[in-house]
């Protein structure tokens, strides 16, 4: 997997685009250059398939109740440094990400950093 920050790259695929099973060949970050101007989220790299079939925010201490209304498969995923730069410079940069678990491309909103922080918020 390589980065590009050129968003007119022909290699990148969109959400929907990639095929089941395979990552992207190349992914889009944002420049060095912006990624110096700092970051508005702190700078994470691993998240988990993780999210509440309600709509509700996931739980930091999952209960035995929690539990029935708990999607997504719970595996971690841990990204690349420029993405993960790229997530706490823009978090509404990316609408979907790669799932290890699932071995698909999914939206954002069903992941969860470590602290329990939906990626994109």
């Amino acid at each position: 997997m390589t980065h590009t920050t050129d968003p007119n790259d022909p290699r990148i695929r969109r959400f929907g685009d990639a095929e089941t099973g395979q990552q992207n060949e190349v992914y889009l970050v944002l420049s060095e250059e912006e990624r110096a101007k700092g970051f508005v989220r702190p700078v994470r790299r691993t998240y988990v398939h993780r999210f509440m079939r309600d709509g509700s925010a996931v739980p930091k201490v999952l209960r035995s109740e929690h539990r029935a209304n708990l999607g997504g498969c719970g595996v971690a995923t841990t990204m690349s440094q420029p993405i993960a730069e790229t997530f706490a410079r823009d978090p509404d940069f990316y609408g979907a990400t790669w799932c290890c678990g699932c071995g698909t491309h999914l939206p954002v909103w069903q992941f969860v950093w470590d602290d329990g922080e939906v990626l994109g918020s």
